[in-house]
This record gives structure tokens, C-alpha cells and sequence, in this order.
């Protein structure tokens, strides 16, 4: 016979040991986000001194091409290097830099002479309106077309969408541009331009309603720039996704329990299917802060991306540093979220 103390001691150690095993879920968990943020701060600290030395090795003598047309002595050139701080050494330039990263002062700009942070701030709207409209539109389009080739791969709608994703996504980005400015922007022979293609606004640009038409006219190409190339990711992630997942045993046992085909994939295999979409859509957020820099090159449109461009031009070390700064630090802590999102939302993950 057992008794009471025999049949109990068993029951408490079974408990105790259900919340030894809850313990270390959650303490992995925070263990797992923990060494992500520390591999984050890593990767931003060289990033920092990648910047420095990377924009440093760029030819051009930045007060020379500010002086371009304005016959300046080369007192007054020497002057100037003073004034911005490139008669320093490249150590003690360094250490500057750094120093005043840290206070988050990113400096002035050579070229326009204001804070770079004002510059940013300035242009951040902008790139957030068209990369962000332009992420939604291809995250919404590429899952849905993902999902219909994916539970019918090997049909026709497939066949399609899979090669047009790919062809659009292996035509240079700048080429596209163009292409699309050419034709719906310039016009082609006797038939006229549909859409405005310089700018974020019109010169005579209305007040009110009028004016959120204006912006979203000049919105059109470069959106459907962006949108053409980056689309096709989202797609085939979702494509490849759900195929495997139709082989899984539990799409076989809901299809024999006999559930509609459409329940099937919007209850059970789509929801499993999004988890590598959920990561590249998180990957793609950090590139927002940054914008195309091709894509606002070509439609001049004032974001980072243009911003960056000019940068690069004169060449704006100061401004240079905080856009491309800017830019990185956006993809490390997009990168550093989705690691710990997909730890989070995925069991196997989790017991890995």
C-alpha cells in the first residue's frame, strides 16, 4: 500500500517541475533578446568607426569643391579646413567624431552649413511617405499573390506571377526608373505625359485636399518604382512558404476532418506560412528610414536617399556620416526585432 506522503510527494515534484520548466522558456527568451541587443550595440559601435574611415578614403578635397568658382586663396582655403576641423590629425578627427556621435551630434554640414540632424529631420517625412507607402503596397501585394501561387503552384496564375515577380526584380532599378518616367512622365511621341515626375510637389501646388492629390500624383512612379522591384521578395518568401506547409501532416488531417479548402488555408497553413515573411517585412522597415536612394535620385524626390546623394557629390563628410549612420542603425535594430519576433512567434525556434 501507498501512503498519503508517497502518493502526494510525487504530485508536488511534477508541479514543481512544470514551473521549472515555464522558468527557463521565459528566462531563454529574455536570455535569447538580451544577446541580440548586445550583438546589435556591437555591430552599431563599427559601424561608427566604419563610417569615419570609410567616407575618409573617398577621393575629393571637400573644401576644394565648396570653393569651386569663388577664387579663394589658399589662406583662405587653410582657413576654412580650420574652421571645419580638417587640419586635425585623422586620430584626433576621430575621437571628435565619436565623441560627438555619443552626445548625438552628428555636426554641420559643409556644404549647407546647418546641424546634419536638421537636414535629416527634414527629409525624414518625405522618405517615410514613399518607402513606407511603397513597403505596404508590396507586403500587400506580394502576399496575396504568394499565397494564390503558393496553394496552387504549378498552375497558371503561378507560372505568371512567379516569372513577372522575377523579371521585375532582375531589371535594374535606375532602368525601370526611366523606363516608367519615359513613358507615363515625358510621354511618348504625340501622346503626353500622365503623371509629374520632379519633385514631392507642384510649383503652383493648391491648399487643402487639392493639395494631398498634388503629393499623391507625384507619388505615383516612384512608388510603382519601388513597388515593381522589391515586390517579387515578399512573393516568392510567401510562395515557397506555403508549399512546404501543404505537405505538413496537419493540413491533411484539417482537409480530412473535413473542413472547405479556403478554411484550411486561412486558418492553418497561411498563419505558418507568414513566419519567414514576418522577418523579411521587419528587414525591410529598417531600409524605410533610408528610402531609395536610387529612386529619389531619379524623380528627385527630397528624402534621405536625395540627401544622400547630394552628400556624396560635394563630398559632405559630415553629412554623409549621419545619413549613412542613420540608414545602418535602422536595419541593425529592424534586424536585431525580427530575430527576437521570430523567437518569439515560433515554437521550434524556441526548443532549438
Amino acid at each position: 500500500m501507498t501512503t498519503p506522503l508517497e502518493t502526494t510527494e510525487p504530485a508536488a515534484a511534477q508541479a514543481a517541475a512544470g514551473a521549472g520548466d515555464e522558468r527557463p522558456a521565459w528566462r531563454g527568451t529574455l536570455r535569447y533578446a538580451l544577446a541580440k541587443a548586445g550583438g546589435a550595440l556591437f555591430s552599431i559601435a563599427m559601424v561608427i568607426v566604419g563610417t569615419f574611415f570609410l567616407f575618409r578614403l573617398l577621393p575629393g578635397d571637400p573644401v576644394r569643391n565648396m570653393a569651386q568658382g569663388r577664387n579663394m586663396t589658399p589662406a583662405q582655403l587653410d582657413l576654412e579646413r580650420h574652421r571645419l576641423g580638417l587640419d586635425k590629425s585623422l586620430i584626433q578627427q576621430f575621437f571628435d567624431f565619436v565623441g560627438d556621435t555619443l552626445r548625438l551630434d552628428l555636426g554641420m554640414s559643409y556644404e549647407y552649413k546647418r546641424p546634419v540632424l536638421d537636414l535629416i529631420g527634414e527629409r525624414l517625412g518625405p522618405t517615410l511617405l514613399l518607402a513606407g507607402t511603397g513597403l505596404v503596397i508590396a507586403v500587400s501585394l506580394g502576399i496575396w499573390q504568394g499565397t494564390r501561387a503558393g496553394w496552387r503552384h504549378g498552375s497558371r496564375f503561378d507560372r505568371f506571377s512567379t516569372a513577372t515577380s522575377l523579371l521585375l526584380w532582375s531589371v535594374p532599378t535606375f532602368w525601370l526608373g526611366l523606363l516608367l518616367m519615359m513613358v507615363f512622365g515625358v510621354g511618348v511621341g504625340p501622346i503626353p505625359g500622365i503623371f509629374p515626375f520632379r519633385g514631392i510637389e507642384s510649383v503652383d501646388a493648391p491648399d487643402g485636399f487639392a493639395y494631398v492629390l498634388d503629393v499623391a500624383s507625384h507619388m505615383v512612379l516612384p512608388c510603382l518604382t519601388l513597388v515593381a522591384v522589391v515586390y517579387a521578395q515578399y512573393l516568392l518568401v510567401m510562395r515557397s512558404s506555403l508549399v512546404e506547409e501543404i505537405s505538413q501532416d496537419y493540413v491533411t488531417v484539417a482537409r480530412a476532418k473535413g473542413l472547405r479548402d479556403d478554411e484550411v488555408r486561412r486558418r492553418h497553413a497561411v498563419p505558418n506560412a507568414l513566419l519567414p515573411t514576418v522577418t523579411l517585412v521587419f528587414m525591410r522597415i529598417g531600409f524605410v528610414v533610408g528610402g531609395a536612394v536610387t529612386v529619389e535620385t531619379i524623380y528627385t524626390w527630397p528624402g534621405l536617399g536625395q540627401l544622400f546623394y547630394e552628400a556624396v557629390s560635394v563630398p559632405d563628410f559630415t553629412l554623409m556620416q549621419g545619413t549613412f549612420m542613420l540608414i545602418t542603425v535602422a536595419v541593425i535594430v529592424m534586424n536585431t526585432l525580427a530575430d527576437v519576433a521570430y523567437h518569439i512567434l515560433d515554437p521550434r525556434v524556441r526548443s532549438a
